[in-house]
């Protein structure tokens, strides 16, 4: 008696247990406000009130101790209308992914700043519109930020550089306008890789920008005017230079490339001067100075006639393998 009495205590605590909802109760009532505000759409199908979030729900995580919602991760599916207020009712949000969704619309939430354990947020690919917020500088925790592929316009918020963990800051496929803030020379932590590309700023290039090495700098398809040498130096970690169809204009003959460069692009500018024969050093992967007034020899070496007659053309009077020779 006394064994079956142990095994039914035990076999109720187990079904007792198991049928324990770990699902936060006010984590779950902000989802399902979050789920109504969309309009009870398909692709938050599995959020169902009489179901555990932690166990049965797509696009939230749980954390393994305290149960409560570290992220949520809403992408490539039908849902139109703003990113709701009640986001920042989510105290422990850790990860907040918007993206791929072409009906979401509106400005970027300003309750996200109240998520002071966020450490990366995307909203990219959406159909956002309005400026780039200043109070993400408030989320000290970001290391990865992607506003990228939306229609944002207005200037850069130089308070992003006091973000001091940020390793990637994608702004890269929208509208932004104005020169590039010179804070961004000064990073209070990490140095982030920086994707500006297809925007439309203007201005020079700030001369803080010298003063840190980018793993990665893509400022292609902008407005940018003038000298972009200080990117450049022999000791930087710089890997990846992007600076493509912009309207710069300096002496290449004198720059001195990262030993570590990787790839680089400074096609369609006003670029004038010689190639460097330092460049024979550097283990280039892909490189392409064409559309510029580039003249003389390339020179013989390293990875330079790895490369085909596109990535030297439509210069002024380059010539050497694989251009023409020299006369």
């Amino acid at each position: 008696m006394k064994t079956l009495f142990l095994s039914l205590v035990i076999s109720t605590l187990l079904s007792l247990s198991l049928s324990k909802e770990l699902c936060n109760s006010q984590d779950k009532k902000v989802l399902l406000q979050i789920k109504k505000h969309f309009g009870d759409p398909y692709l938050l199908a599995s959020w169902q009130s009489d179901t555990d979030c932690c166990k049965a729900w797509y696009q939230v995580e749980c954390d393994s101790t305290s149960n409560r919602i570290i992220s949520l991760t809403i992408f490539a599916g039908n849902l139109s209308g703003q990113i709701p207020a009640a986001v920042g009712d989510l105290p422990y949000l850790q990860t907040l992914v918007f993206r791929k969704l072409t009906d979401v619309t509106g400005p970027i939430q300003p309750a996200i700043a109240k998520l002071v354990h966020l450490n990366f947020l995307r909203l990219d690919r959406l159909n956002l519109t309005g400026t780039v917020p200043g109070f993400l500088s408030k989320l000290q925790k970001l290391t990865f930020l992607d506003l990228s592929f939306n229609g944002l316009s207005g200037s850069i918020p130089s308070s992003l550089a006091l973000l001091p963990n940020l390793d990637a800051l994608h702004l890269d496929r929208n509208r932004l306008t104005g020169s590039i803030p010179e804070s961004f020379g000064t990073f209070k932590g990490s140095v982030p890789g920086l994707y500006l590309s297809h925007n439309q700023l203007t201005g020079e290039i700030p001369a803080s920008l010298g003063n840190i090495g980018f793993n990665v700098i893509d400022l292609s398809r902008n407005k940018l005017v003038g000298d972009a040498s200080m990117l450049f130096g022999l000791n930087k970690t710089t890997q990846n230079v992007y600076l493509s169809r912009n309207i710069l204009k300096f002496n290449l003959s004198n720059v001195v490339f990262p030993s570590g460069l990787e790839n680089l692009d400074i096609s369609h500018n006003k670029i004038f001067g010689s190639i460097p024969p330092q460049m024979t050093q550097i283990p280039l992967q892909s490189l392409n100075m064409s559309y510029n007034r580039l003249c003389g020899q390339i020179p013989v070496g390293g990875k330079l006639q790895s490369f085909d007659y596109s990535t030297y053309f439509h210069n002024r009077c380059l010539c050497g393998v694989p251009l023409e020779n020299c006369k």
